[in-house]
């Protein structure tokens, strides 16, 4: 072994060795019991994420140990063809050659679109590949392959069939820049500063007005009625009688709604259904016509007269001076409100009605509910599934195309009559008037549609293959809470529709990560960081630790210095095994005959049940830590130290054993540190298998694994204070082999302030624990620390009096 370990190049060595030799293959005709991972494919919309390295990272953990446990393991790669968010990244790329999608035309832009997925789908599987994610590659798919189109054409026809998938006029979130729909998940809300405009609407009969607070004059064009709050006094009379709209001059009526907010502006409201969502539904309880008068581009169009073409800011102008001319202009003031953004482009999102495919919900999200409220599929935390539920419960009826250039196109052909046929290729007539001139809709579906089928069309559904029948369902999914609704769910309603089964069991749903700088990290933002770098500068053993130290429940900003401590941790790791190896360990057994042997070994188990259980509770951030104490602090710190004279000796039990410890200790930080682990393992005599294929072990007795207890803590009492506490036989000598004392320049304390110290200590740990609002309220693990400190106080308080 080199002196000093350098993961660059062990690390890519083991990539290239593991996939060679087959180690990541799974098999359906292998009788083995499965587990599986369908692991949500990435975007093509550039390199990975530092996010993205927190899902796998904990992902392969999980993997590489079922693999060693002895399970037949697929876990299936992928990345997503993104509809919108790719083609905001080409489009993105074409801007910074002054470009745009129009310059290019559909063809030559979708082309583009190709060249750039071929780029980017490399690069994210070669960013698998060197965070060590042990997936399939003979297994790579696409949403956008051949047999996957096939499997989202088929859904479509399946729901179609089913009577479930609609067309109908809606009021929807456009961006004037995509010119498509985007649901509420997709934008951005933002605090702007505006103008509130009063405007006078004179009444029809000619005696007075009503005055109107508008922060879209642009849409007074639009505007069908007026509605006020029933119970407004100031309004009351009001009701049934008609007013003349300005510019266009109007006449329109005054209706009462219950949705108006009496508080806002002058508590009257100009009523424009085609622009506003809450202006739509009063629109249509009320039965009132719907105008439109801003285009898809965000234009003022064609029904606007004389305005069409203008920008609405320009329309704006002209309209604000037609009320200053007649005299119908009150007054304008500064107004601070949140508008919504795509959060793509950041254009300003234009409530319009349009003309959009649905997917009816109702009967489609039950078996869905059901399987979520009998815990046939669970989220974790416990949160995250009370969440899912209520997301699902609250579903509406899903906008599944999208008006872009790139993605699946809708399988809808519709003949010159409007007649429409659904199929998954091209009809040779119209099903309902035999016509031939069939015009395919240039519409494509929602991304998620696709992304729906995920764990089951990678496998090759509708056909029914072996890997279908032998890996579905899976097991586990994790993801982030952001998509829970986009995806989670559409997955399991979708794979109970079609296959009758969840399509998992478990997901798991990690922490945002947030840029140092602050915010989510986004592929489509351009607000990731590249988990390349961190790789390159520690390696990917240290990237994976520290991503995993950040994993909870909670947002976590990003802080390199949890990878700081995997590399401190892989580097303690290397110099202790090359010590060994030095030492000349030529055979692997258990042969303790002394304190330390017999406790690293029960510690060796009892830390094994610890990360077995952090790995069934999905508590990443406990399972690093129980290895990093277990690795620094229990074997190279005591155990070690304390076995070194018997090493350097020759003795041949005491090689044997530390050995087979070590030997353990690489198969528990096998499934976290994959890299380090094997390549130490390599090194070990008579290796019959690789690291990565090799048995869990069984966990043993480890009822001595707190024998060093008070050895441990009259170390920390005597590097504290230098007090040293009276300790007899093999502890008295492990205590002076790991201490060496003689070599600490201490007047031998004060036992007397020690006690004094420790005494105030149990005083106020037994202080808060008496206090019932602090047990009630406080989180369990809290509680619990406060009782072990307190235990703890009092057993080196009695070391110490005695």
């Amino acid at each position: 072994m080199e002196p000093l370990y350098n993961p660059d190049g062990v690390e890519e060595r083991w990539q290239q060795t593991w996939e060679a030799e087959g180690l990541y293959n799974a098999e359906a005709d292998d009788p083995r019991e499965s587990f599986a991972i369908a692991h949500p494919p990435p975007n093509v919309t550039g390199d990975l994420h530092l996010g993205h390295a927190l899902q796998l990272s904990l992902a392969d953990t999980i993997v590489r140990t079922r693999r060693m446990q002895g399970y037949n393991v697929l876990f299936q790669p992928g990345y997503d063809h993104a509809g919108i968010s790719t083609q905001n990244a080409v489009e993105k790329h074409l801007a910074e050659q002054g470009k745009t999608r129009q310059d290019l035309g559909r063809e030559a832009f979708v082309a583009l679109v190709w060249e750039w997925l071929h780029e980017y789908g490399g690069k994210i599987m070669v960013q698998f590949r060197r965070i060590g994610a042990s997936l399939d590659y003979r297994r790579e798919r696409f949403t956008m392959d051949d047999a996957y189109v096939r499997a989202v054409m088929r859904f479509f026809v399946h729901l179609w069939n089913k009577g479930w998938i609609y067309r109908a006029n809606r009021i929807v979130n456009w961006c004037p820049f995509h010119l498509t729909s985007l649901s509420d998940l997709e934008l951005a809300h933002v605090e702007v500063d505006d103008a509130l405009t009063y405007v006078r609407y004179p009444l029809a009969s000619g005696d007075g007005h009503i005055r109107i607070a508008t922060v879209r004059p642009a849409t007074i064009l639009a505007d069908v009625a007026v509605a006020v709050h029933p119970d407004d006094e100031r309004y009351r009379d009001l009701v049934g009688k008609e007013v003349v709209v300005p510019f266009v001059e109007r006449v329109v009526p005054v209706v009462a709604d219950k949705r108006v907010e009496v508080d806002f502006g002058t508590g009257a409201l100009k009523i424009t259904p085609g622009h506003d969502a809450k202006d739509y539904e009063i629109g249509l309880d009320h039965g009132l016509p719907t105008l439109t008068v801003i285009g898809p581009d965000g234009r003022m169009n064609d029904e606007s007269g004389e305005l069409a073409g203008l920008t609405q800011e320009e329309a704006e102008e002209r309209i604000l001076d037609w009320l200053r001319e007649h005299d119908q202009l009150e007054k304008r003031e500064s107004y601070r409100h949140t508008v919504a953004l795509c959060h793509r482009c950041k254009s300003r999102i234009e409530p319009r009605i349009s003309m959009q495919w649905w997917c009816a919900m109702e009967e489609l999200k039950q078996p869905a509910l059901e399987a979520l409220r009998e815990r046939r599929v669970r989220f974790h935390p416990e949160s995250q599934h009370r969440f899912a539920i209520a997301s699902l419960e609250e579903a509406p009826d899903w906008n599944i195309s999208r008006q872009i250039w790139w993605g699946h196109q809708l399988p809808l052909w519709e003949c010159p009559d409007g007649h429409v046929t659904v199929q998954e290729t091209e009809p040779e007539a119209c099903a309902e008037c035999g016509s031939h001139e069939l015009t395919r809709s240039e519409d494509v579906l929602d991304t998620w549609f696709s992304s729906a089928l995920w764990p089951f069309a990678t496998l090759g559904w509708p056909d029914d293959t072996p890997d279908l029948r032998r890996f579905y369902p899976g097991d586990l999914n994790t993801t982030a809470r952001d998509i829970i609704r986009l995806w989670e769910n559409r997955m399991i309603f979708s794979g109970l529709e079609l296959m009758g089964e969840v399509p998992f069991r478990d997901v798991v749903i990690h922490s945002l990560l947030h840029a140092p700088v602050g915010g989510r990290m986004s592929k489509s933002l351009g607000t990731g960081m590249n988990p390349m770098a961190n790789i390159e500068a520690h390696g990917a053993d240290a990237t994976r630790y520290g991503l995993m130290k950040m994993a909870s429940s909670q947002d976590v900003t990003f802080y390199e210095g949890a990878i700081l401590e995997g590399r401190k941790l892989a580097n303690k790791l290397w110099n202790a095994s090359r010590l060994l190896l030095q030492a000349g360990v030529t055979e692997v057994g258990e042969r303790p005959s002394s304190l330390e042997e017999r406790w690293i070994l029960a510690r060796l188990s009892q830390a094994q049940r610890a990360v077995e259980a952090n790995l069934d509770a999905f508590d990443f951030a406990h399972l690093v830590e129980e290895l990093y104490h277990l690795t620094f602090d229990d074997f190279c710190d005591w155990y070690l130290e304390a076995i070194k004279p018997r090493i350097y000796e020759g003795d041949a039990d005491a090689i044997a054993t530390a050995g087979a410890a070590l030997e353990r200790l690489l198969k528990l930080l096998h499934p976290a540190m994959p890299h380090v682990t094997e390549e130490i393992w390599s090194n070990l005599p008579d290796r019959e298998t690789r690291l990565i294929v090799a048995p869990w072990p069984e966990a043993g007795d480890d009822t001595e694994a707190g024998a060093l207890q008070d050895v441990q803590e009259a170390a920390e009492r005597f590097r504290r204070s230098g007090v040293a506490t009276p300790l007899t036989g093999e502890k008295e000598r492990i205590f002076a082999a790991v201490v060496k004392p003689e070599r600490v320049k201490a007047d031998g304390g004060s036992a007397a302030a020690e006690i004094d110290r420790l005494r105030k200590e149990v005083e106020r740990a037994e202080k808060m624990l008496a206090n019932e609002r602090f047990v009630e309220n406080a989180a369990p693990d809290v509680v619990e620390a406060e009782r072990e400190k307190l235990a703890k106080y009092r057993r080196e308080l009695d070391a110490l009096s005695n």
